[in-house]
């Protein structure tokens, strides 16, 4: 028989896109006012994996990602999309969202995303949110899985979650993790 255990503390992170950088920076003040401090800011970058959001956000959307230095309850995750919700919803103009933030989680065995739209590999939160299981760590490294998004399968994004988890397992085990940005990575604000 198991015995019922808390789960550990997860690490919260973002992903962010938007066709303006100015509205990036926004959305990025903002969690940082709601979640803390970020420990974690990846350098910009296109997203252009696909057209999904051409309709709505016109193109050359520039996304970034975000990790914070506080960690969270797994449980809280429908609190932070229903909240960066809101943030979408203030930074609409004309009935248009110009930002998107999906917010997640990193576990030591998997990355978690939060989404308001049910399918087969989500199980239900509460709200009207869903878990997303969208990557799996094992063998040392980050593994998709068939309903991963491309993007979220790519090399880049899987080595921006690989040190974002790094860090994590560091803060796990109570070290201090190096405040130096990678390579090519902006300090955080």
């Amino acid at each position: 028989m198991s015995h019922p255990q808390p789960a550990e503390a997860v690490k919260l992170i973002a992903s962010l896109f938007s066709g303006e950088g100015d509205l990036l920076n926004e959305a990025v003040r903002a969690l940082t006012e709601r979640f803390g401090r970020i420990d974690f800011l990846s350098s910009p970058v296109a997203f252009d994996y696909t057209d999904y959001y051409a309709k709505e956000f016109g193109g050359a959307l520039i996304r970034r990602f975000v990790a914070f230095e506080r960690l969270i309850r797994p449980e809280a995750l429908p609190d932070v999309k229903l909240w960066t919700n809101g943030i979408e919803e203030k930074l609409c103009a004309e009935g248009k969202r110009r930002v998107n933030i999906d917010p997640g989680y990193l576990a030591g065995a998997h990355l978690i995303l939060a989404t308001g739209k049910g399918y087969t590999h989500r199980p239900y939160l509460r709200d009207g949110i869903y878990a997303d299981l969208t990557l799996v760590y094992r063998e040392g490294k980050f593994h998709s899985l068939p309903w991963t998004y491309p993007d979220y399968g790519s090399d880049g994004v899987m080595d921006i979650l690989k040190r974002i988890r790094d860090k994590y397992i560091l803060q796990l085990k109570g070290k201090a993790a190096d405040d130096a940005p990678p390579a090519g990575e902006k300090p955080a604000p």
